[in-house]
Formats: structure tokens, sequence, C-alpha cells
């Protein structure tokens, strides 16, 4: 059975505040870095210590708080940012690169991302056209007119993504990674996003799993324009690939610290599983004609008419990729689930 090993995270995400600075196993040390405004409150960065190097993995969201509480972490781990050698980021979004930028202007810090993980400058050459092909998606998908500069992306939201800097290194599937003294080689997971990575440190037996295993909830599956064809065929793959780490503490990058890998795992296949069937039985029910007609029959958390801007978004990207999943399953799904302007690559 899953087991919580992260007892004061635990605690911690119980009474909603921020968990303690910890050493997990000698040299591996998991410091939380605030993700303001958001209900997931943190995320958890892990310091890797090597011979005389050290990686450090999903720094956090970019902020001035996030950035003093991770120069606090590292000073207690007995480093400084300067020692830093690489950034290794699991998946490209900002509450896990965020602070990649601050690490690197230090001038000898490099970061490294799945071989497959696209970046916001490979989606589309101008903003015009991808905002252009981004309205006709959710167009298409049945988004009513008044509601649809809610769930496109605005000017200072392309800026802001466009502004993420590339990687110096790309870690294809089973490489180590490039730090002296470690022993911990790359797991690819695609599903969460294209090029999400997981981190496998079978010296420590642990698993750094970023947002594809989390304790309590299940990860955002979405079908984007940039995005996989088959997203959640793909996150199930990946939930397969866990095997190779069972028996190990998971270290996820939000919430707190488990055991019982199978078994979480077999409850997050359940879950997705569970959800097809809901889009399934939607489409039975015969009177669905648009991706916007299913998400309104579906379960959401607090109801669908509660979901604005980017959460509405992600419902609807959502239910288009259990549509698509149920299609490369023979199940007739008639309805359009075509994407914006494909990604330049």
């Amino acid at each position: 059975m899953m087991t919580v090993t992260g007892h004061e995270q635990f605690a911690a995400w119980e009474k909603k505040v921020m968990p303690p600075v910890e050493e997990v196993r000698p040299g591996v040390w998991s410091i939380p870095v605030p993700f303001p405004g958001n209900p997931m409150r943190y995320t958890l960065a892990y310091l890797l210590a090597g011979d005389g190097e050290a990686a450090l993995v999903d720094p956090g969201w970019d902020s001035g708080e996030g950035w003093e509480a991770l120069k606090a972490g590292l000073t207690e781990a007995g480093v400084t940012p300067s020692d830093i050698t690489g950034v290794v980021v699991t998946h490209y979004h900002p509450d896990h690169l965020g602070m990649a930028a601050r690490l690197r202007a230090r001038g000898k810090t490099w970061m490294m991302l799945g071989e497959n993980e696209p970046l916001p400058s490979q989606w589309s050459q101008d903003m015009e056209s991808f905002v252009a092909g981004d309205l006709a998606q959710f167009t298409a998908w049945g988004v009513p007119a008044g509601l649809l500069p809610e769930v496109t992306f605005r000017d200072g939201q392309w800026d802001q993504l466009r502004a993420i800097a590339g990687p110096e290194i790309r870690l294809p599937d089973g490489a180590l990674l490039p730090i002296a003294g470690l022993a911990v080689r790359t797991l690819a997971t695609p599903g969460h996003t294209p090029g999400h990575i997981c981190l496998v440190d079978e010296k420590n037996q642990l698993i750094l799993t970023g947002d594809h295993v989390l304790p309590r909830i299940t990860p955002h599956v979405s079908l984007e324009a940039h995005g996989q064809d088959n997203p959640v065929a793909d996150y199930l793959h990946s939930l397969g690939r866990m095997a190779a780490a069972d028996g190990m503490e998971v270290l996820p990058a939000h919430e707190y610290r488990f055991t019982g890998l199978a078994d979480r795992v077999a409850g997050l296949k359940a879950h997705t599983l569970q959800r097809s069937g809901e889009v399934r039985a939607v489409l039975a029910g015969g009177n669905a004609r648009t991706v916007w007609d299913v998400a309104r029959e579906l379960t959401w958390s607090r109801g669908f008419d509660s979901l604005r801007r980017f959460t509405l978004r992600l419902a609807l990207a959502e239910t288009a990729s259990h549509l698509v999943y149920l299609r490369s399953q023979g199940v007739p799904v008639d309805i359009d689930v075509h994407r914006g302007a494909p990604a330049v690559r």
C-alpha cells in the first residue's frame, strides 16, 4: 500500500503551511519553493550533491519570495547558488522551470531538459499565427464566442512563454546526469507534457517523479497544438514504465514523499480509464456534438460552471485528450477534435 514517508511534509500539507528543508539521503535535499496564488502552494526542488558538482531539480516558480526560499534552502544544505552545476527540469511548466533563469544568469550553471520536451519558441513562428490557430481550435471545439477570450492565449502570456530560454543539454531516455559523483538516470515519461522525464537514483533507491506521479492528485493530461497526438495513451504507457522503480521511495515535485509506487500507479491508471469511461458514456447518450458539449456533462470537483480562464482551457483540453484516446481504441467519436497551429520543428 502507499505509505507516506515525508511525515513533516504531510503535516505541513494538512496545515496548509510550507514544509521544512530536509536531507532525504546523504547529499539529497528537498527544498520547498513557494508557488504563489496556486492551490499546490509550493514546488519541491531537489538538490543532488555530487563530487564537487551539484544538480538542482525543478527549482520552482520565479518570484522574489521563491528566490529567497531557494537560497535559504541551499544554505541549509551547505551550498550556494553559485555551486549549482546544472539545473534539471522534469518539464517546461513555469512552476518547475521558472527559477532556472536566475541560476543560469550567474554564468556557469547550465540547464537540462528531456530531449522531446518542446519549448514555446517551437510552437509557432509568431504570436499572430499561434493565437489564430488557438482561437480556431476552441471555436471548433464549441466554446461560446463570449468565452473565447478566456480560454485562448493573450499577448502578455505569449511573451512570457516565448521568453523561456532553451536548455544547453537535452537528456535522452536512459541518459545519466552529467554531474560528477552522481549515478542518476533519465526515464522518459511523456503524458503530462510531451517530454516529461523522471529521474532514477538506484544507489539511493529514489525516483524523482516531477508531476508524473503525485501522491494525492492526478496530473493534467491535455491535447494541445504543440503536444502529443495521443497524450492519454502516452500517459498510460509511461505509468507502465514506473515498474522499473518498484520499491523505491518517491520524491514528487508537489505534496509529500511516499512509498508504494506500484499501488499509486495502479490507482492513477484506474482513475484515467474511469475518466475515459465517463467520456464514453456521454458519447453514448448521443447528444454531444462538440468538445464543449462533452465537457459540460463530465464530473468536475467544483462543477463545470465554476471553471474559468486557464482552468476552463485545461478542462476542455483534457476532455479532448480522452476523445482522441477513445477514437484510437476503436470507439466511434463523431466530434471535431482538431488542434490549432502545429508546432514548428
